[in-house]
């Protein structure tokens, strides 16, 4: 198999299965038992904490765990929303995000709050200067992603973030970091972001299991579900101690080598941009930066058929995002694609597992695909 879908999930290595194991098995005690098996499951859960904190540059007591990026998405969006109701109704986010932000900004603006999407260029790029431009007095959020999952374009988060400063508006700031964490740099501390969104099925961890960071700017955030208590108060639940020691694990396996693993994904991704578009009619989308995502074209071959033809071969890749299953996705119609183009738009994603022969086994089997469609015609 060759396995070019990481944006959508990433395998789970034997250390992480092996961790995950241990947990559910040894420390399997509740985390709010008083007794030892409790207190080592509680133990654990901290000792996982302070290690995805570590790699995000922040307090673990500022670090929260989710089920999942999705989850801390919409908690990020109700907590800002919550504290800056005095503020305004109005939300800048992007035409581009996951749809983790953009159906709740569209359940919001049904029930009357008002939302500015920001449009990108022909490039796939948002900048600083749009939501500058963009903020007014009674704006509470602004929410723009770090990477976007389906060009790979890095947005200027931190910019924004110091411009928003700088211009005195008292909107808070939400990043969904879930594509860009472990592969791009990711300090929302030191960045000056209010809150930000990540998920451990994208670096190597289990699925289910995910954190937002929540700066001291939201003192006393709203809770995502009241109960017992867990979480600080703010995700009451027994904690999910098999998945906080697989994403604690991946992410001691990933931080210490994420820049020179995002350095070998930059090579692999320039080469097989110089093998596919080779390819007669194969193009490339946006001009996405990160070193994962590599956005292409193979114009006038619907992107749907070309998937399915080459997961039929042990070949995957995606077309475009995996949440959108078949449908149009609202990032490839933001960018302005002539029908062509937009048609046939895939997806390669890339991990430190990646080698060039899984990019020699997809052009050969593009152009396989390329040449059986040109013979029906």
């Amino acid at each position: 198999m060759h396995y070019l879908d990481h944006a959508a999930t990433t395998p789970v290595s034997s250390a992480v299965a092996q961790a995950v194991a241990q947990a559910l098995t040894e420390s399997f005690g509740n985390p709010s038992s008083q007794y030892p098996l409790g207190m080592a499951a509680r133990n654990l859960v901290q000792e996982s904490r302070e290690t995805v904190a570590q790699a995000l540059g922040v307090a673990p007591e500022r670090l929260f765990f989710t089920s999942c990026g999705t989850e801390g998405d919409n908690w990020a969006i109700r907590a800002a929303l919550h504290q800056n109701r005095h503020v305004g109704r109005h939300i800048i986010t992007t035409a581009v995000e996951h749809s983790a932000v953009l159906e709740p900004c569209r359940s919001l603006a049904a029930q009357g709050y008002e939302v500015t999407y920001l449009k990108p260029d022909k490039t796939g790029h948002i900048t600083a200067q749009q939501v500058l431009d963009a903020l007014r007095e009674d704006t509470a959020l602004v929410s723009v992603m770090l990477v976007n999952n389906e060009t790979g374009c890095i947005f200027p988060v931190e910019e924004i973030a110091r411009s928003m400063k700088a211009a005195g508006s008292r909107a808070l700031l939400h990043c969904d970091a879930v594509q860009g964490f472990l592969k791009v740099p990711c300090t929302p501390a030191a960045w000056g972001v209010d809150l930000m969104s990540i998920s451990a099925h994208k670096i190597g961890g289990p699925k289910g299991i995910g954190a937002l960071y929540i700066a001291p700017t939201l003192p006393h955030p709203q809770p995502l579900i009241l109960g017992g208590g867990q979480e600080m108060g703010l995700r009451s639940g027994t904690e999910p101690t098999g998945q906080l020691a697989g994403f604690a694990a991946a992410v001691k396996l990933r931080f210490p080598r994420w820049q020179a693993d995002a350095a070998y994904m930059a090579e692999l991704k320039a080469y097989a941009r110089q093998r596919l578009t080779a390819i007669d009619g194969l193009v490339t989308v946006g001009a996405g930066e990160a070193p994962h995502i590599l956005s292409i074209s193979l114009r006038g071959y619907p992107s749907g058929n070309v998937v399915t033809d080459l997961g039929s071969q042990g070949i995957c890749i995606s077309a475009g995002s995996a949440c959108h299953r078949g449908k149009a996705s609202h990032v490839v119609s933001a960018l302005g694609l002539d029908k062509r183009t937009a048609a046939g738009v895939l997806r390669i994603s890339f991990g430190p597992e990646n080698t060039r022969e899984d990019i020699d086994a997809l052009y050969e089997a593009l152009l396989a695909h390329r040449q059986q469609r040109f013979a029906m015609l």
